[in-house]
């Protein structure tokens, strides 16, 4: 079965994104397809290499960044929900004038059209948060 998933909570504020990245890692455990990750709302707050939690707590942006390598996944951050936020990639930083980006590895920004594509691509769409 193909997957997509879509994020809405940020991390360490919500359980959303603790029970997206273990949903999708059993999945891929199972044999399943995970299409696109998409991070949207709060939940882009997930995709920022500026977090840093307590080396006793899991972090969650890197089980991200790690899982999409390991799996070559798709990490999709919704533009809109980025900037509002104060999430850039390099290009996105230059383009607003920006002297830094602070985008995780794994991660690209993009347009609410990948969510869209995903949802047609995938048998289900499963959300996660509010």
């Amino acid at each position: 079965m193909k997957f997509a998933i879509m994020i809405n909570e940020g991390p360490y504020t919500h359980q959303a994104s603790d029970s997206a990245y273990l949903f999708a890692r059993a999945a891929l455990a199972k044999g399943h397809e995970v299409t696109r990750v998409f991070f949207y709302h709060d939940g882009v707050n997930n995709a920022t290499r500026l977090t840093a939690p307590p080396q006793d707590d899991r972090h969650i942006v890197n089980r991200w960044s790690e899982l999409a390598k390991s799996h070559n996944l798709d990490l999709v951050v919704c533009i809109a929900a980025a900037q509002r936020r104060g999430l850039m990639d390099e290009n996105e930083a230059k383009r607003q004038g920006k002297n830094a980006d602070n985008i995780a590895p794994g991660f690209r920004i993009s347009g609410l059209g990948q969510l869209v594509e995903a949802g047609i691509q995938s048998d289900r769409l499963v959300v996660f948060g509010d």
